[in-house]
């Protein structure tokens, strides 16, 4: 290893000593620099990675390299110093390796010096540094790679520019070849094998944060070839071609060449299909099969068969995913065995299979308008993906696996979160439309369903209910293969029964009239495992009303199954038609809102808009969200509250304003106090006014500008405190409802305020920064743009404000005290006892106090998910206001208390934004990266030149 050694120190100092390389190092670090900041906007782009100065980074390479290795053996051929190197006791693999060593060394060093970037980026915002270890890691070895093939190339001549040229083309065409420019012009196949084969398409991979073996090898079989060739090269010099046994030698060097070749390039072909060999750096692993696909494979019933439709001739942005699309299917297949088959096919070379994938799954190619080097032409291609068990399917299609964004300069293609959308067809075909049977199937318990009822007493209108209930019990009990059994429990004149029943489970005797002489006994409780819930019949009770209250209850306390979300908002007033305008010509009508929150829900759940004008919410309902709900009917009010007490879950909107958008513009007005007065029963208070906070998002102000005669209308983005940017440092550590935010744009929201009790668990899980403050004026824009900063100016006072909450646990009723609206006695002439008993609930049917498994999460912002909201977030760039929806999800998760597709959701669906700054700010870190890059250089230069100095008067000593 000495030898190696004293070559390594004889380069480095060769090549600190040369001004060529200093100067070519500092090109590369400049220009990496102004490919952060200003090609790829790093701040505009407002995501906390570096994946743009990696995307770049096989291209910068190359030039540098280039530089570094132009001199490693041409230097030495024109000074003659060659044929020494060659009489020395040194073997020609030390002399390479030793000159390789060295230039991995300084390679290493212009790595080093672009270090600040990243730390820089971690301070800014939430940086995972998992793929920017890996980035570093690759850019080594591919940086090695492209360092053996300068070298080889250096042996060859003696002329260091010619050198440094030859490099630059031979690395570029290893670039290039991998390129969507040139695998862009051939089928997805010969592209595949084009990508493979290129430096920088193999390095995408690298960049998300994936060290992939293959890829890793490849580079490696690229170095040690050309390692393997720079040896043959020197070697050569040394070998007397004339004498037959030179001749010998040099066939003997040629095979071994070729037999290197050969080795490294069949490594690569039997690597190819080896998916597993991989280590996903990035911190949530979002590139990899996480435990919960596992956990939703191995809990598979049946087989499910994921097949991709993808087309050998499609657009050339979309050819480069397919690849990555197979390796991670594999995964799949890798993690379920028997339970997952995973196929890829070609309908177009399969006129039989087109037809067949069209008829039964409506899979249809679609048309993508190409360039081609002399004419553009429209392609009907193939992009989907079928996730099939048994007669279910779900088909996902670009619009569900593509994520297309526009830049300044170009299009970006990606996937979106892949693992997400796939095991999420996955658990939807293998469980989402199961019927009552599958629910049996895969509970692991037992379950009871009793009804304690005094069937003697009981009104007309109800008669029939235990007969009913008897015939459904039956039907189940006969799907449930002995895992149901039911009981029916008669209390009629029995005292000492009724009162037992009272006292261990808390029921209440109803009554047939409102002075409460006549009662009666009709309750069912379901049992299953430890847990019991209280059935509770609202409404008429039909047979089908019942099953579908029974059934429901059943589903809402299994995971795996889809969940019926109710959105519960006010419906707006239409405006009556002007019967002087024909049809075409009538203004439209109002929407509700919320409609992209139900879009987005959509996708994973059934969401069905209720009205509960009829007081009771459906059975089939596993998650209320009451916003924006207006002013309630006391039967609407009754909807609500029933359905917490028979421990429902509830997610509730409930700012203190409400914001309206008409012809005039975006003004703040008081809404309903209904909801936040029942709000104050459960224990949550809603405070008056803006919460406003210095740490704020932009709002989109449109502003007239006059140019002469004509006057442009422009979008300027304001500081807003309205929009409080909550940050982890805000969130409620460990609570699932913020698992996996970045951060969260609070619009037009007000202050909260929940508290535990003996029977109520409350958790704040969102904050203010410690710069906050109440506004009670509903003026919420100002006066003009230059105006905003004084308008809406912070006062002396600032404090820290909660601004959402999760309550679980036995609340009371906001009817404890009240009559149930859905029970009027109109016969009953006496208006005095009317008036006595109008505070008082009298009839027993409405549930004072709700089970321990209720469960309430309040938003302190009814804007957080509306319309208005979405539109302001589709005019910003960047992606802050996803994390809204998100926010959302989570908390479906938390009420149903369901998060198998948690894990996975967080992991790829929300971006790591940069924490707000000043323009002043930003331009004081591009500054100090771009000294620092200097400063360092200078350091450089500094120490050498005073090396070079000393080494020049020693010569001259010498001389002397």
């Amino acid at each position: 290893m000495n030898p190696i050694k004293t070559v390594i120190k004889k380069e480095l100092r060769a090549y600190f000593l040369s001004p060529v390389a200093l100067i070519f190092l500092g090109i590369f670090l400049l220009a990496n620099l102004f490919i952060f900041f200003t090609s790829a906007t790093f701040f505009a782009r407002n995501i906390a990675d570096v994946r743009p100065m990696f995307q770049w980074m096989p291209l910068l390479l190359i030039f540098l390299v280039a530089a570094i290795s132009m001199r490693s053996w041409s230097d030495e051929q024109a000074h003659g110093t060659l044929e020494i190197l060659m009489t020395l006791p040194i073997k020609t693999v030390s002399l390479v390796l030793g000159k390789l060593f060295a230039g991995v060394i300084l390679i290493s060093i212009a790595l080093a010096l672009t270090l600040p970037l990243p730390i820089m980026v971690s301070t800014m915002g939430d940086l995972d540094w998992g793929p920017v270890i890996g980035g570093y890691a690759g850019a080594l070895f591919l940086g090695a790679a492209y360092l053996a093939m300068g070298m080889s190339i250096s042996s060859k001549t003696n002329n260091q520019i010619v050198s440094l040229m030859v490099t630059g083309i031979v690395g570029s065409i290893f670039y290039v070849i991998g390129s969507d420019t040139v695998s862009g012009f051939f089928g997805s196949n010969i592209g595949e094998i084009l990508r493979s084969l290129g430096s920088g398409s193999r390095f995408y991979n690298i960049e998300r944060g994936v060290l992939d073996f293959r890829d890793i090898f490849y580079y490696l079989s690229i170095g040690g070839f050309f390692v393997i060739l720079n040896i043959y090269f020197i070697d050569m010099k040394r070998v007397d071609t004339v004498k037959s046994q030179g001749k010998k030698r040099a066939t003997g060097k040629k095979i071994a060449l070729l037999l290197g070749a050969a080795n490294l390039l069949a490594a690569n072909i039997w690597l190819s299909p080896i998916v597993f060999l991989r280590a996903d750096l990035t911190e949530d692993g979002q590139f990899s099969v996480s435990d919960s696909t596992k956990k939703i494979i191995d809990n598979l019933n049946n087989p499910v068969v994921i097949a991709g439709y993808f087309s050998e001739n499609t657009h050339p942005l979309l050819a480069p995913l397919v690849p990555a699309i197979r390796d991670y299917l594999a995964e799949y297949k890798n993690a379920g065995g028997k339970n997952i088959t995973v196929k890829f096919e070609n309908p177009n070379n399969n006129e039989d299979l087109a037809q067949e994938i069209a008829q039964s799954y409506n899979i249809k190619p679609l048309p993508f308008r190409v360039s081609g080097r002399h004419e553009q032409s429209v392609v009907n291609a193939y992009f989907h993906i079928l996730v099939k068990c048994a007669d279910e399917y779900q088909v996902l299609s670009i619009d569900d696996l593509v994520d297309v964004k526009q830049n300044k300069d170009d299009v970006d293609v990606q996937l979106k979160n892949l693992e997400y959308d796939v095991t999420k067809a996955i658990k939807k075909v293998s469980s989402g439309f199961q019927s009552i049977e599958s629910v049996f199937a895969t509970m692991k318990d037992s379950s009871k369903l009793t009804l304690f009822a005094t069937p003697d007493s009981l009104p007309d209108d109800m008669k029939e209910v235990p007969a009913r209930v008897q015939k459904i019990a039956d039907e189940l009990a006969q799907k449930s293969s002995g895992k149901f059994s039911f009981e029916l429990v008669n209390l009629d004149g029995n005292k000492a029964k009724q009162q037992e029943v009272m006292e261990k489970y808390d029921f209440q005797p109803m009554a047939t009239d409102i002075f409460g002489e006549h009662t009666f006994f009709l309750h069912m409780l379901l049992q299953t495992g430890d847990k019991a819930e209280q059935i509770v019949l609202q409404g008429t009770p039909t047979e089908a009303a019942i099953k579908t209250t029974i059934e429901g209850t059943f589903k809402r306390s299994t995971t795996g199954f889809i969940k019926t979300i109710g959105l519960f908002t006010e419906q707006p007033e239409q405006e009556q038609p002007n019967p002087q305008l024909p049809p075409q010509m009538q203004p439209p009508q109002k929407q509700p809102d919320y409609r992209m929150l139900e879009q987005q829900l959509n996708e994973e759940f059934k969401v069905n808009r209720v009205d509960l004008a009829d007081g009771v919410v459906p059975g089939d309902i596993d998650i209320l969200i009451v916003a924006k709900p207006g002013t309630m009917t006391d039967k609407q009010k009754f909807a609500i509250d029933q359905y917490l007490m028979g421990g429902g879950a509830m997610i509730v909107l409930a700012g203190d304003k409400k914001i309206t958008v008409d012809r005039t513009g975006i003004t703040a007005v008081d809404g309903s106090r209904d909801l936040i007065d029942m709000l104050s029963t459960y224990g949550v208070k809603i405070e008056s006014g803006f919460v406003m906070d210095s740490q704020n998002a932009n709002f989109p102000v449109p502003i007239e500008e006059k140019h002469g005669m004509f006057v442009m209308k422009k979008i300027k983005m304001m500081n807003y405190p309205f929009f409080p940017d909550i940050r982890p440092e805000s969130f409620k550590k460990g609570n699932i409802a913020t698992s996996g935010l970045q951060n969260l744009i609070f619009n037009w929201g007000s202050a909260i305020s929940a508290k535990s009790t003996d029977k109520v668990k409350a958790e704040t899980i969102l904050n203010t920064s410690d710069e906050a403050w109440i506004r009670t004026s509903t003026e919420i824009l100002p006066e003009s743009f230059e105006n905003a900063a004084v308008d809406f100016a912070a006062p002396d006072k600032l404090s820290r404000y909660a601004l959402a909450a999760t309550l679980q646990g036995s609340f009371k009723s906001y009817f404890a005290d009240k009559p149930s609206p859905l029970f009027t006695d109109d016969n009953n002439k006496d208006e005095n006892a009317k008036d006595e008993n109008r505070k008082k609930d009298l009839t027993g049917r409405t549930l004072k106090e709700s089970s321990p498994l209720a469960r309430l999460a309040v938003i302190g912002s009814s804007e957080l998910l509306s319309d208005i909201t979405a539109s302001i977030g589709n005019q910003i760039q960047g992606n802050m206001y996803s994390s809204n929806f998100q926010f959302a999800r989570n908390l479906i998760d938390w009420a149903l208390a369901d998060t198998d597709l948690l894990e996975i959701r967080t992991g790829g669906t929300f971006a790591r934004t940069l924490k707000p700054i000043e323009d002043k700010t930003a331009n004081m870190w591009e500054i100090f990266n771009y000294l620092f890059v200097l400063a360092s250089l200078g350091i450089i230069v500094f120490v050498f030149a005073g090396k070079r100095r000393k080494t020049k008067s020693l010569l001259e000593m010498e001389g002397k």
